[in-house]
């Protein structure tokens, strides 16, 4: 016969009931305890597996599924809107697009939850109609320990009904502890007034103290189990067996009890510090997160004036999101308000952060605007001669662009050197109209005096050798790259000039050919107009061509054997001779203005 320790009977006995503390549920299971699951569709192939069994499953499981779904799925997210700002778009414009198994994973979580649902009436149903059994029960075995001279006779029915009492497992909560104790009382009384055989008792008392004892060194063993939740649950079912078995001897029954109740005690402080530790824990992880959320939410946005004090603030953002992914959960009443709570702040971080870029690049453009006009109005007088009134007006402008606000940066160069540039070009123009020009042009009247001095002495001299022609061309290659001279001296230094070489070319015989390309290359430092210039040689060359060649063409049709013919022939072989010896000077003044072109580069 099995009796507890009080000589009681096998009774269940509610979580409530237990040694020490009661049952507590537990908030947050220990992944350990559960496979971790690395994907979505891990998550949902579990689920499938939870709904084919029939939803026999654990509820933290059920919710840790849930939390590594949502999990997984705001990691996706997170990557997703990282390569999006990483291809150089904005974060706050990232749109997230829709979870394909989302809509799955919602369907069979709803699915669960239903046949739960409807588990638990099914499992409150039966509570009802296991209540009525105990209580048919319980009024048997009252009657037979009221009928003590059928003690004997009515043993085995006495057995019989405690099976059926074992074997009868969920009851209503709130009968539990009415039914344990009506149960025990009347056990007690049955076993108190019953007589047995002496042997078969004592048999029952030491088969009970060794299942007692074992069970008692199985608890004692759980003190140093690692895991404290899962010792916890082995010794609600150890203490369940426990009271399932029958009583021992009178004189061990305190002792074995409280052996095991020691044990229980040890397991049960274990679970109660874990609990303990893990609140704490999600207390300061709460402190921690309400702290960064007071540090984003006290930001002072009319202090941030410029670009840079954003972009500092943004880091100090980002630094505290990061941090805020190192903090672990916080009590599950207050983890969503407090997410929500960050979430706000960082959002009304970036919300006015847009809103100031938005102002700020609104005010860009105007100023753009504002300096490219200014940039216009510099470049329309920056050619200008009027130096004194001119110079007044750049000045006033580059007053006023100062009082203009910033530009965007890949503008802000661009637009500053076409200004500055139009500005300097101007001024470098009036300083060397009124500075280095004047210099320069009395540096150069001493060198063409000395050019005249030197062909005056090489005229005095007297001789023709080729030596001389040699000095001479070089004296007006030297003078041909000297450049202006003061303006009221300019006709008098020319006479001068082309009177020496005149004389000189007479002397030398030079021929007139010569002369004129002497003469043009001495007027090319008076030329201001080089390249226009020259494509009007270019295009008296070409004409010089076309016209020789129609000569050439014509004489192909005249007929030189008659007088007249023969005639017509020496003037047209005339007219080519001096055409190309026309041609040969338009070359060679081409030539010059070349040299003069590479010399000025």
């Amino acid at each position: 016969m099995e009796l507890n320790e009080n000589n009681r009977p096998l009774t269940e006995v509610p979580a409530n009931e237990m040694p020490e503390t009661s049952v507590q549920p537990v908030a947050d299971a220990s992944q350990a305890r559960y496979p971790q699951r690395k994907s979505k569709e891990e998550v949902i192939e579990r689920l499938k597996e939870i709904i084919a069994d029939n939803c026999n499953a654990d509820k933290q499981e059920i919710d840790l599924l849930k939390q590594t779904f949502y999990k997984l799925h705001k990691a996706e997210q997170d990557a997703a809107q990282k390569d999006f700002v990483n291809n150089g778009g904005k974060a706050e414009a990232f749109i997230p697009k829709p979870d394909s198994l989302e809509g799955e994973f919602k369907s069979l979580m709803g699915s669960i939850k239903e046949k739960r649902n409807e588990l638990m009436a099914a499992q409150e149903e039966e509570k009802e109609k296991n209540l009525a059994r105990k209580l048919e029960i319980l009024e048997k075995i009252k009657n037979i320990a009221e009928s003590p001279e059928e003690a004997g006779k009515t043993y085995n029915e006495f057995k019989q009904l405690q099976q059926e009492w074992n074997d009868i497992k969920l009851v209503p909560a709130t009968k539990v502890n009415e039914l344990r104790k009506n149960y025990q009382l009347y056990t007690e009384k049955f076993y108190d007034m019953l007589k047995l055989n002496y042997e078969l008792r004592e048999y029952d008392f030491k088969k009970n103290l060794e299942q007692k004892q074992y069970l008692c060194e199985a608890a004692e063993k759980l003190a140093d189990y690692p895991d404290a939740i899962s010792a916890f649950h082995q010794l609600q079912k150890l203490s369940q067996e426990f009271h399932s078995i029958g009583p021992v001897a009178k004189e061990l029954r305190d002792s074995i009890w409280s052996r095991f109740k020691a044990a229980s005690a040890v397991i049960n402080r274990r679970h109660q510090q874990y609990f303990e530790l893990q609140k704490e824990a999600e207390q300061n992880n709460l402190d921690q997160k309400t702290v960064i959320c007071e540090i984003i939410e006290g930001m002072e946005y009319d202090t941030f004036k410029t670009f840079a004090d954003w972009e500092d603030k943004t880091k100090e953002i980002l630094a505290l999101q990061a941090k805020w992914k190192t903090i672990g959960p916080t009590p599950q009443k207050m983890n969503t308000k407090i997410f929500e709570r960050f979430r706000a702040a960082c959002d009304n971080f970036f919300k006015q952060k847009a809103a100031f870029y938005k102002y700020i690049k609104e005010n860009m453009a105007k100023n753009l605007e504002k300096k490219k006009a200014l940039c216009e109005k510099a470049e329309s007088l920056k050619d200008s001669t009027d130096w004194k009134e001119t110079a007044q007006i750049l000045t006033q402008l580059q007053k006023e662009w100062k009082t203009i606000g910033p530009v965007g940066q890949k503008h802000s160069e661009s637009v500053w050197k076409r200004f500055i540039g139009a500005c300097d070009y101007f001024f470098s123009q009036k300083n060397k109209a009124n500075s280095s020009q004047r210099s320069e042009e009395v540096e150069n009247l001493t060198k063409k005096e000395n050019i005249i001095k030197q062909l005056e002495e090489l005229n005095a001299a007297g001789t023709t050798d080729d030596g001389m022609a040699e000095q001479v061309r070089a004296l007006m290659k030297e003078w041909n790259k000297v450049g202006h001279v003061p303006f009221k001296e300019k006709d008098r230094l020319y006479n001068a000039y082309h009177t020496a070489v005149d004389k000189l070319f007479e002397r030398l015989n030079l021929s007139a050919s010569e002369k004129k390309l002497n003469s043009f290359k001495s007027g090319l430092s008076n030329e201001r107009n080089l390249y226009k210039e020259r494509d009007k040689l270019v295009r008296t060359y070409e004409g010089l061509k076309n016209d020789i060649k129609t000569y050439e063409n014509n004489l192909g049709f005249l007929n030189s054997s008659s007088q007249k013919g023969s005639s017509l022939v020496t003037e047209i072989n005339r007219k080519i001779e001096r055409l190309r010896a026309d041609l040969s000077l338009v070359q060679k003044k081409i030539e010059a203005i070349d040299e003069a072109l590479r010399e000025q580069n």
